[in-house]
C-alpha cells in the first residue's frame, strides 16, 4: 500500500461531510496547485474511499464519513474517567494502536484511537483489517502495580466491557468465543488483543486493544477469511456514531479494569458464563502444534478453559490458543 500524504488526510477531513468542494477551494486551503489536489485525491482510493469528481462542482465522497474528534470523545467521557485518563490520542494513521501505545513513555492510563491501521493485529499474529474511518480501533494502556488473580484473563474481562457497551447501545445478541472474540449469530463483530510489558508478580504495563466492526465495506471485507458482521448491519437505523462508541467503550473498559485490578477475574466469572458461546458444546482446540478435540466445560475462576477429552478434563489458560466451535 502506498503511503498517503498529510495533504490527502486533510482533504478527507474537508470532504467528510459528503458535499461537493471545489478543487480551487481545496487548493487555496492547502496552498497547493489544483493538479496537486487531483493527485492527492487519487490517493484516497488507497484508503478505501470513493470520490466523485464533477467538472464545475468539484469533489465529494460517495458517502459521508464520520471522523474521530479527540475533544468530542473526551467531552463524552464521564467526569471520573476524564480526571483519571492521562492522555487521549487520536491519530489519522498508525501501524497499530497497540504498538504505538506500547512505545509511549507517558503515564497510563492512556488511550490511542486511529482512523486507519496499516498493520492492524489480531491474535496469533493475524492481520486485523482496518479500513479508514470505518470501524473502531481503540487501545487503552493500564498499569498494574500488583497483579490480580486470574491475570491471564485480562482480555476476557475487556471482552465483557465491550459487550456491556454494545448492549447499552442496543446492540444485542453479542456472545464471546473464548478467550475474547465477539460474535453475533456466529459472525465476528470484534475482538480483543492484549500486549504486556513486565513480568508478574512485579509491575506490569498492559495495553488492551479493541477492534469493533462499525461500517465494513464489502471491498475491505473481501480480505476477511471468516463470517463477519458490523454494527451497521445489526442496527441500520440506529447506528451509534463512532465518537460516542469510543467514549462509552473507554468508560466501560476503565471501570472494569479498576475492579479487575483489585478482585481479579472472579468478579466477572458469572457474567462471563452467561456470555460464553462454547460452554457445553463440542470443540476442537488448536494448541501449539496439536489439535485437541473435546467438550468445553466453560471456564474456572481464573478464566482458564476446561476441556473434557477422552483422557479426562484438561485446563488451558489464555495464550497462543485458538478455539473453533464445531457445528
Amino acid at each position: 500500500m502506498q503511503p498517503v500524504s498529510h495533504s490527502a488526510h486533510t482533504i478527507v477531513r474537508t470532504l467528510a461531510d459528503g458535499c461537493f468542494h471545489s478543487g480551487e477551494q481545496i487548493a487555496q486551503q492547502l496552498g497547493i496547485s489544483r493538479s496537486a489536489v487531483w493527485k492527492h485525491v487519487r490517493q484516497l482510493e488507497s484508503l478505501g474511499l470513493e470520490v466523485f469528481s464533477v467538472p464545475g462542482r468539484g469533489y465529494r465522497l460517495t458517502q459521508p464519513v464520520e471522523l474521530l474528534e479527540g475533544a468530542r470523545v473526551r467531552s463524552l467521557l464521564t467526569s471520573a474517567c476524564r480526571e483519571q485518563l492521562q492522555a487521549l490520542n487520536v491519530l489519522d494513521k498508525v501501524d497499530s494502536t497497540n504498538t504505538w501505545l506500547m512505545s509511549q513513555a507517558a503515564g497510563f492510563p492512556a488511550v490511542c484511537l486511529a482512523e486507519w491501521q496499516t498493520s492492524g493485529r489480531g491474535r496469533r499474529g493475524r492481520q486485523w483489517i482496518s479500513p479508514f474511518a470505518a470501524n473502531l480501533y481503540l487501545s487503552l494502556g493500564w498499569q498494574f502495580d500488583d497483579v490480580p488473580p486470574g491475570f491471564t484473563a485480562l482480555g476476557m474481562v475487556a471482552a465483557i466491557a465491550a459487550v456491556r457497551t454494545l448492549r447499552a447501545l442496543n446492540i444485542s445478541g453479542v456472545a464471546i468465543k473464548w478467550p475474547n472474540d465477539l460474535l453475533v449469530s456466529g459472525s465476528k463483530l470484534g475482538g480483543i488483543l492484549v500486549d504486556m510489558q513486565g513480568e508478574p508478580p512485579g509491575r506490569v504495563r498492559a495495553v488492551v486493544g479493541i477492534g469493533i466492526n462499525v461500517r465494513m465495506s464489502k471491498e475491505a471485507a473481501s480480505q476477511i477469511d471468516q463470517p463477519w458482521t458490523d454494527i451497521t448491519t445489526l442496527a441500520p437505523s440506529d447506528r451509534p456514531d463512532r465518537n460516542r462508541l469510543a467514549a462509552m467503550m473507554i468508560d466501560e473498559l476503565m471501570a472494569v479494569l479498576q475492579v479487575f485490578a483489585v478482585q481479579g477475574f472472579g468478579a466477572f466469572a458469572s457474567e462471563w458464563r452467561a456470555l460464553d458461546l462454547a460452554a457445553g458444546r463440542p470443540v476442537h482446540l488448536q494448541y501449539q502444534q496439536q489439535v485437541i478435540n473435546g467438550t468445553s466445560l466453560g471456564v474456572d475462576q481464573d478464566g482458564a478453559l476446561l476441556l473434557r477429552t477422552e483422557t479426562g478434563t484438561h485446563r488451558f489458560v489464555s495464550g497462543d490458543l485458538s478455539l473453533r466451535i464445531q457445528p
